[in-house]
């Protein structure tokens, strides 16, 4: 059994990893570990906060005794806060504690985008315009264009993990510029994993959702297949 292991903070859509481990093989298995949160907030100093190194530490080694693969710090707006350099930075601590390929989910997102060579891209992003800012500014600096951004002003990742299906699909809706190749849902506190096929339709183009991304990422580090999996878009086609 190859384990692969997440460090997802405190609570929101993490019903998303048990979906995906579930399309897997049998030979593949999800450990996911709930980092501790200060406050639930979509602000940069928050997103800070959550995304500090012993927060991390402490989490990486409640993963060690599942001796994971790889590691992925299942957070986007925790890690892009930091800019390219320190969200590298972050994911290299955790990585010195547990002793295997760690990675974020914002670098994901980098990673996958330059894998499928799609750029410019569109946000479709859940929190405030300050924290989609950022996330833009993070894309800019890994050289991904991003023509169109919208911030849909939620103020938690519970608010975010509190969105239905049809909300999810609409909030994507609402950034389709027709000259991005591709449109990016950037949290991993709003369910997406059970929706990319149903987005990707309704947008005619693909999408790169947080928790997708970080279990794509997660495999690649770990050296394992990324199978083809039409339930999770085309980046898994």
């Amino acid at each position: 059994m190859e384990r692969l292991g997440f460090l997802y903070p405190g609570f929101g859509a993490e019903d998303d990893y048990p979906y995906m481990d579930s399309l897997l093989s049998d030979d593949v298995s999800l450990t996911l570990v709930h980092t501790s949160v200060g406050v639930d907030a979509h602000e940069v100093d928050a997103l800070i906060d959550i995304g500090k190194s012993e927060r991390l530490a402490e989490g990486a080694r409640e993963l060690i005794s599942s001796e994971p693969k790889s590691v992925m710090w299942a957070c986007t707006s925790g890690s892009f806060v930091y800019g390219l350099e320190g969200a590298k930075q972050q994911a290299q601590g955790v990585e010195d504690v547990i002793g295997v390929p760690t990675s974020s989910t914002s670098l994901a997102f980098v990673e996958a985008l330059h894998f499928l060579g799609v750029s410019p891209v569109a946000v479709a992003a859940t929190y405030p315009d300050p924290v989609s800012q950022r996330f833009m500014s993070f894309l800019a600096e890994a050289g991904i264009e991003v023509v169109g951004l919208v911030s849909h002003d939620l103020e938690t990742a519970a608010l975010a993990g509190g969105l239905t299906g049809h909300e999810v699909v609409q909030l994507a809706l609402s950034n389709n510029p027709p000259n991005a190749q591709a449109v990016l849902l950037p949290d991993t506190a709003m369910h997406t994993a059970r929706y990319v096929p149903e987005i990707e339709n309704a947008l005619g183009k693909p999408v790169l959702t947080a928790n997708q991304v970080t279990l794509w990422q997660a495999l690649r580090l770990a050296n394992l297949p990324v199978p083809s999996v039409p339930e999770l878009g085309r980046l898994f086609q």
